[in-house]
C-alpha cells in the first residue's frame, strides 16, 4: 500500500480537525510509527548525495523549520526520507507564543496562515530533545538547529538571545539557522535593516569562531530571511552576508502579502502566508540573491514547494537545496521522494 494512498486515506480526518491540533496529534504518532518500524515501509529516495556548507546531504530534500519546534520529534521525521532535518526555532526561554487559533489551512489556495509566535519549551529543553534522539547520537543524518529571540526581548538586545542559543546549540547541531525573518514577533524583521544587520552578523560570526575553537569543530551558519524584501534590501542583505562569510542563506520565510488568497475564508487573519502562494515571491528572492551572490554562498530554496516540478524551479532559479513545509500538509511524504526524484542529477 503506497504512502500516498495511506495519506490520502488519513487526510479527509487531519482536515476535520483545528489545524493546530491535527499537528499535535500527527507528530506522536509519526514518533510511534518510527518506533514500531512502520515507516520502513515507506519508498525513501535514492541517495543522491550533495556538499553544501561543507556538509554532506544525503539528498538534496530537507524539512524547513517550524514543524518541530522544540526537536522532540527528530526520529519520526527523519524516517520519512528527507536529506536533512531543520528543527526550533528554539528563543532562550520558554515561551507559549500567540493566543490560540493560530494556525489557519486555506485549502483552495494550497496554503496556511500561521501567527504561532515561537512558541517552545526553551533552548535547555530543546537540547535535551536532540541529545536524546536517535538521529543525533548515532550520527544518522544532517540536523540543523533554528535559532531566534524571544517575544519580550527588545529588539536592541536581540543579538543577546541569539549568542545565548548558538552557545547551546552549536555542539549538537550540523549547521545553525539564524532565523530574523518571522512575521510573528514583533519588530523582527528590523534586524534585516542593514545597519541592524551587520551588527548582528558581525557578532554572530565572532562568536561562531570562539565556538569553532572551544569545540575542535566548525558548524556553519545559516541566515533565513523574509520573501518580502526588495531589490535593494536584498543588496544589502548579500553584502552582508559576503562581507561576515556567511555560510548559507536560507530564502525565504512565510509573506505578509494576501494578494493571492483575497477574498478566501481565514485570508485576513494575521500572521505569516506559506504554500503555494509564497512559491513565486520566493523564486524571485533567490534569483536576486543568486544574481548578487554566485557560487560565493550557497542558497537553501524554500516557500511553496507541492510538486517535484516546483522543488526543480527553485533549482534552477539558484538554490542548491530545498525544504517541505506547507507541501507535506497538503501532499503528505510521497512529497518527499518526488522532490527528491525531480532533483536527481541536478546537482
Amino acid at each position: 500500500m503506497s504512502d500516498k494512498f495511506l495519506y490520502a486515506l488519513a487526510r479527509p480526518l487531519l482536515f476535520s480537525l483545528d489545524p493546530e491540533e491535527a499537528h499535535n496529534l500527527t507528530l506522536p504518532a509519526l514518533r510511534r510509527a518510527a518506533g514500531l518500524g512502520v515507516t520502513r515501509l515507506l519508498r525513501r529516495p535514492l541517495p543522491d548525495p550533495r556538499t553544501v556548507m561543507g556538509i554532506s546531504f544525503p539528498n538534496p530534500v530537507g524539512l524547513a523549520a517550524g514543524l518541530d519546534k522544540d526537536g522532540a520529534y527528530i526520529d519520526g521525521l527523519a524516517a520519512l526520507g528527507f536529506g536533512f532535518i531543520e528543527v526550533g526555532t528554539v528563543t532562550p526561554r520558554a515561551q507559549p507564543g500567540n493566543p490560540k487559533p493560530r494556525m489557519f489551512r486555506l485549502p483552495e489556495a494550497n496554503a496556511i496562515i500561521n501567527r504561532m509566535g515561537f512558541n517552545n519549551g526553551g533552548v535547555d529543553a530543546f537540547v535535551r530533545n536532540v541529545q536524546a534522539s536517535r538521529f543525533y547520537r548515532n550520527r544518522e543524518g544532517v540536523l540543523g538547529l533554528n535559532i531566534g529571540k524571544n517575544a519580550d526581548t527588545p529588539i536592541e538586545r536581540a543579538a543577546d538571545d541569539y549568542l545565548i542559543c548558538l552557545e547551546k546549540v552549536y555542539p549538537y547541531a550540523s549547521y545553525v539557522t539564524v532565523n530574523i525573518s518571522s512575521p510573528n514577533t514583533k519588530n523582527l524583521r528590523q534586524l534585516q535593516g542593514a545597519s541592524e544587520l551587520d551588527a548582528l552578523l558581525s557578532t554572530l560570526k565572532d562568536a561562531q569562531q570562539r565556538l569553532a575553537d572551544k569545540h575542535k569543530r566548525y558548524v556553519p551558519i545559516a541566515l533565513k530571511i523574509a520573501p518580502d524584501v526588495d531589490g535593494e534590501q536584498v543588496k544589502n542583505i548579500a553584502d552582508a552576508l559576503l562581507r561576515h562569510r556567511f555560510d548559507a542563506v536560507i530564502a525565504t520565510n512565510t509573506t505578509i502579502t494576501r494578494e493571492a488568497v483575497k477574498g478566501m475564508a481565514h485570508a485576513e487573519e494575521a500572521g505569516g502566508l506559506s504554500g503555494a502562494p509564497v512559491f513565486e515571491a520566493s523564486n524571485q528572492v533567490i534569483r536576486a540573491l543568486k544574481a548578487e551572490l554566485g557560487d560565493t554562498v550557497p542558497i537553501i530554496g524554500v516557500g511553496g514547494i507541492l510538486s517535484g516540478a516546483d522543488a526543480r524551479a527553485k533549482v534552477e532559479a539558484g538554490a542548491k537545496l530545498v525544504q517541505l513545509y506547507s507541501g507535506l500538509i497538503y501532499r503528505g511524504p510521497a512529497l518527499i521522494r518526488e522532490c527528491a526524484d525531480a532533483l536527481r542529477g541536478r546537482g
